[in-house]
């Protein structure tokens, strides 16, 4: 019930921001907080996930990014709608691509791999290795798509951009998902096949409080 009520309330706080965004962008297209609004959650996530992982310096760029956004925004100069659709799609894929990274430091467990972890309950040598591999593809992943975007807003024409952005995006999302599904079982067989719910509701294990006490004293690497 407690993770069910987590991808509830997950599920609930994005679509909230989808309508928060498309307000902004549609009943107050020139308001000069529309880039506060949009990018401040993803910033603050940034900030969040790099102060736990100790990482000073990222988590000072996000709050001097925040606090360049908020003054811009406080003397009236708005972001050019354009630009501000660019920079919710770059740093959604950087806050991704930060978000898997993090777990990739000296001494932490992969992302991938602890979710592997609480969802088979163990994880051979080679399985540990390939799912750490997996998160390194990921965090290239997202590098590489937030680049594109730069590059096609900058070299392509508009609609190429948006074309990429809205229809491509997620077409790629999964492209990479079934990929990876299917090279898994055919390097690995010895993954047990699992549902997506039991991913997530490993997932929300992971990220409890609970889960990190546990791991801690059951001697696993805290990531």
């Amino acid at each position: 019930m407690r993770v069910a009520a987590q991808v509830v309330m997950g599920a609930l706080a994005g679509l909230l921001y989808v309508w928060a965004s498309h307000w902004l962008m549609t009943a107050a297209p020139h308001s000069s907080w529309n880039a506060v609004a949009l990018l401040a959650p993803m910033l603050m996530l940034i900030v969040l996930m790099a102060w736990r992982a100790r990482q000073r310096a990222v988590a000072l760029v996000g709050l001097a990014v925040l606090a360049v956004l908020v003054l811009t925004a406080g003397l009236g100069r708005g972001v050019p709608q354009r630009w501000l659709f660019l920079g919710q799609h770059v740093v959604i894929h950087l806050a991704l691509a930060a978000l898997f990274g993090i777990s990739l430091r000296r001494g932490s467990e992969a992302l991938i791999s602890s979710v592997a972890r609480h969802v088979h309950g163990h994880l051979t040598p080679d399985m540990a290795r390939y799912s750490r591999k997996v998160t390194i593809a990921w965090v290239l992943y997202f590098i590489t798509m937030a680049a594109l975007s730069v590059a096609l807003f900058k070299f392509a024409p508009f609609d190429a951009w948006a074309a990429f952005a809205n229809w491509l995006t997620p077409l790629a999302v999964m492209l990479m998902f079934g990929g990876e599904h299917l090279l898994r079982y055919r390097l690995h067989p010895e993954f047990e096949r699992v549902r997506m719910v039991q991913v997530i509701a490993a997932y929300a294990r992971r990220t409890s409080p609970q889960s990190a006490e546990v791991s801690n004293h059951s001697g696993l690497v805290k990531p």
